[in-house]
């Protein structure tokens, strides 16, 4: 049987919203989902990212002290990585969120350079429904990313509170 997930809703004769997420409802542990498009880091992102951050530790933005180390050159910002790494899955994974409850067990598993392209991919681990909402329930996925070259570079769970079906600010009439 296939499922279907929905990307639009019709609003009027021949005309359509795009619609992006998954309800609570949709969610089947042990589903994987691919996100795309990828990303590809540039040096600017990396130290914009420092910058924004704080973050002072010069193999992220030095690139004469980056070459004295084992890489040889900068260094990606993990912080950088774990945020587009999340970003890349909120379309699907994360959209009718209420709010985000946790990231666990993150794993920088491979170095980052600038350059490399980033893909990520999400499986749902555990969904319940909340105790204390009814409208809404709990989901948690493991969010790989992978370089261009197949090399898992960063892993985390993420747990999150997501609307159910008919109870989500999109089904506002005007929305």
């Amino acid at each position: 049987m296939e499922k279907e997930l929905p990307a639009y809703r019709e609003i009027g004769p021949q005309r359509y919203r795009e619609i992006s997420g998954l309800y609570y409802e949709d969610f089947v542990v042990g589903d994987a989902f691919e996100h795309r498009p990828g990303r590809t880091i540039t040096d600017a992102d990396n130290i914009w990212m420092t910058l924004l951050t704080m973050n002072t530790q010069p193999v992220h933005f030095d690139a004469a002290y980056a070459a004295q180390t084992e890489w040889k050159k900068l260094l990606v910002d993990s912080t950088l990585t774990l945020a587009l790494l999340t970003g890349m899955s909120v379309r699907t994974v994360s959209a009718k969120v209420v709010a985000n409850l946790g990231w666990d067990k993150v794993r920088a598993t491979h170095p980052v350079f600038a350059g490399d392209t980033l893909y990520a991919e999400s499986t749902v681990l555990a969904k319940r429904e909340s105790k204390s909402r009814p409208t809404q329930g709990i989901v948690t996925v493991f969010t790989r990313g992978l370089n261009q070259d197949g090399v898992e570079v960063m892993s985390f769970e993420r747990t999150m509170l997501i609307y159910k079906r008919d109870h989500s600010p999109e089904t506002a009439a005007n929305y």
